[in-house]
């Protein structure tokens, strides 16, 4: 679904799975790489980095069982989950990313 909405293709980071690449600023000065849309299978859970969870609180609510902190979506079993709420997520998080985020992050597409 990733590769579908990144239109590139997964390589690994470390342990995450990702879908492209950007660097972020963030207003405290701190900068890095990442990638554009990003999860990590887990033992305990699935990790799916988001841009925020706050900006996805509709979505959250028809998604299913899942848990969340402020940038991460955590998924036990997603046989139970509604792909197109999570489609919808991830959709958003992308757009927000390519758009060059915002106050909370400066974002430019590396790849």
């Amino acid at each position: 679904m990733m590769a579908e909405i990144t239109g590139r293709e997964a390589e690994l980071w470390g342990t995450i799975i990702g879908f492209g690449s950007c660097h972020y600023r963030y207003p405290t000065g701190t900068e890095g790489d990442m990638p554009l849309l990003a999860f990590a299978p887990r033992k305990a859970s699935s990790t799916i980095y988001l841009d925020s969870v706050a900006a996805h609180t509709d979505a959250l609510e028809r998604l299913g069982p899942h848990s969340s902190s402020v940038g991460c979506l955590y998924i036990k079993d997603l046989e139970l989950i509604d792909l197109d709420a999570l489609r919808g997520i991830l959709e958003q998080t992308y757009a927000w990313t390519i758009a060059g985020g915002d106050e909370r992050a400066r974002i430019t597409v590396l790849s």
